[in-house]
């Protein structure tokens, strides 16, 4: 595992002036549709303070661990994390509300790509950063070992979480079980989990997230809130195919609990 403090040979960055996305130290073939779509013409700048962790090979290309750590820009309103080269490209839009500009999970690679993290901050500028992977490919094309095995609906929607206190935060994991299937399988049709609240005691939701295919069967996220939070934290979820999740935990007391699922 590396940290890559992406494309750190560039100056510190100066808000764009122009809209036109700027050259991609990447090389990647994909790059202006991504930013064309993504960021619809708002200034973009690379950027060495968002912190980007990934692997420089991945050995298991249906679960590739990233991580984005982006307190150093200050105010963050919005996370994607895509690659370039997936069939899926975004896999997580995240928004931390009233929690911090962090979030780490896992991803399917389907080839080697680019893998980035875009970080919108207040003043309406994305800040992106990134590195290329290599994949040995298949991530999203290939069954969920769930699916393999059978009895996947049998522990559908189950959820393990903590929360427990760290420096400066509340750090949160969180872990679903469902076969987040990206729809490119043979007679498999597409169905994942698609939206991820977290919310305290008094109901005020603290982070929010849209979830894509591309994000690991399993999928896990770890956040990190507020630090000192009390009481329960509960965390809320919704698949592509109707069903809704639900539990909460006690901050801080790193107690897992199981949620249940509802339709």
């Amino acid at each position: 595992m590396r940290t890559l403090l992406s494309f750190a040979m560039l100056a510190a960055p100066v808000a764009a002036q122009s809209q036109t996305p700027p050259a991609d130290p990447l090389g990647s073939p994909m790059w202006e549709y991504h930013a064309g779509k993504l960021f619809a013409g708002a200034p973009v700048v690379f950027d060495p303070r968002v912190e980007v962790a990934l692997p420089v090979l991945t050995e298991n290309q249906h679960v590739m661990p990233v991580t984005v750590d982006a307190r150093a820009l200050g105010e963050v309103v919005r996370i994607v994390i895509f690659a370039d080269l997936n069939p899926i490209p975004v896999a997580v839009e995240y928004t931390p509300l009233a929690a911090q500009a962090f979030i780490a999970t896992r991803i399917k690679l389907d080839q080697r790509t680019p893998v980035r993290a875009a970080v919108l901050t207040a003043d309406g500028v994305w800040h992106v950063a990134g590195d290329w992977v290599d994949a040995a490919g298949g991530g999203c094309s290939a069954p969920p070992l769930s699916r393999v095995r059978g009895g996947w609906a049998d522990h559908l929607g189950e959820l393990r979480g903590a929360a427990w206190s760290a420096p400066g935060a509340t750090r949160l994991r969180l872990s679903f079980r469902h076969p987040m299937d990206t729809g490119l399988v043979e007679n498999i049709p597409a169905y994942n989990i698609d939206q991820l609240t977290v919310s305290d005691a008094e109901g005020r939701a603290l982070a929010r997230m849209t979830v894509h295919g591309s994000v690991s069967e399993d999928p896990s996220f770890t956040l990190l809130l507020a630090p000192g939070l009390a009481g329960d934290l509960a965390v809320a979820a919704r698949d592509t195919g109707g069903f809704e999740f639900a539990g909460t935990l006690a901050a801080g007391s790193g107690a897992r609990v199981a949620a249940a699922a509802t339709r």
